[in-house]
């Protein structure tokens, strides 16, 4: 069935409000996650409720954090989010970020002791509104990326966000993971017995497989590229670059060394970074958004390799899909709708999609 996203917000915010989440909370993850699903990113929409739950049950979770700035210069700031869920910390840092490029040019915001934070796409986008450039990152409490060479995991999956304002087409967005695939296709090719590409994971030897149930018994995903001979040494540089600056500069936990260092911490303390910068700092007012506008023109003008397939650029597809289940409604599977079900019967909040 197709739910309007209001409805699905109401959803959401019922069963965080049965969990115990304050105001600030709740409508800060509802908006994130919902906004995920509007733009079909729906592996980072609503059903994280099923890993946030996962959380709490588990006491990884504070409930009722004190989100705090703990450093700050003029152009800069460190958040500390007190343990709770990543999304209220990221979207006052990202919005700090903004307020500072607006009085400086720059604004550069890091995020210690924060968790899970949905689609960093959301928060980069937050910086066109202004007609400024974002970017938004963050690292992850387990690692899952496995080095190029390398047989075990060390790094999180590790995600960049960068948006930039165009003036007659919608900002240009890139929001990427730095493995080669995101876990949920290997999930999802295992539930069905399906086979998985060569180069989307290894076994514990450091072999590539095939076979999804196999995979998912190691977990061992690749840096984007996949293999060697593709530059996986790419993606892996790129996952090493998310975790210095969302970890190592902010004081948050480094996926690769967290057990050794820190193997009963009571939270998961995983760091964020986010930047937002003005294009007027270099060119004149509206020049940098009318080249936007050219650059993405040509991009899409790009002589095809296949005729019914148009050339796209970052952020065309799913604001597409923003477009159309605006319109029409963001589609929730009978499973998603069994398990918000069952989540909501759990803590006993009210039910609303009927």
């Amino acid at each position: 069935m197709n739910v309007s996203a209001e409805l699905l917000r109401r959803q959401c915010a019922a069963i965080l409000h049965a969990w115990g989440l304050p105001g600030d909370h709740i409508e800060a993850v509802t908006h994130v996650l919902v906004a995920a699903n509007l733009r079909g990113v729906d592996s980072h929409g609503i059903s994280m409720l099923t890993l946030y739950d996962e959380f709490r049950r588990n006491g990884k979770l504070t409930l009722k954090p004190a989100v705090r700035v703990v450093r700050e210069s003029p152009v800069t700031a460190l958040v500390d989010g007190d343990g709770g869920l990543g999304h209220l910390p990221g979207l006052n840092a990202m919005r700090l970020a903004i307020g500072k490029c607006a009085a400086s040019g720059v604004g550069v915001v890091g995020v210690r002791n924060a968790n899970h934070f949905g689609a960093a796409g959301v928060y980069a986008l937050l910086a066109p509104e202004r007609g400024f450039i974002g970017a938004a990152m963050t690292a992850t409490w387990r690692p899952g990326i496995v080095p190029t060479f390398g047989a075990e995991p060390m790094l999180g999956t590790n995600p960049i966000a960068f948006a930039a304002p165009a003036k007659r087409h919608p900002p240009f967005c890139l929001d990427m993971a730095t493995s080669t695939v995101a876990l949920n296709k290997i999930k999802l090719a295992a539930l069905h017995g399906k086979a998985i590409e060569p180069g989307w994971a290894l076994d514990d030897r450091g072999r590539t497989v095939t076979d999804a149930r196999e995979a998912m018994k190691h977990v061992l995903l690749t840096p984007l590229g996949g293999t060697p001979e593709l530059s996986s040494y790419k993606g892996y540089g790129l996952a090493t670059m998310v975790e210095i600056l969302c970890s190592t500069l902010t004081g948050a936990s480094v996926a690769a060394i967290r057990n050794q260092r820190d193997p009963d911490a009571a939270r998961h303390n995983v760091g964020q970074f986010y930047l937002a910068l003005d294009p007027k700092c270099f060119r004149e007012p509206g020049e940098f958004e009318r080249e936007m506008d050219d650059l993405i023109d040509a991009l899409h003008g790009t002589k095809r390799a296949d005729a019914d397939q148009p050339v796209l650029v970052a952020g065309d597809p799913e604001q597409a899909c923003f477009a159309q289940r605006s319109r029409e409604g963001i589609p929730v599977s009978d499973e998603l709708k069994a398990t918000l079900r069952k989540l909501a019967d759990g803590c006993g909040a009210d039910w609303v999609l009927g």
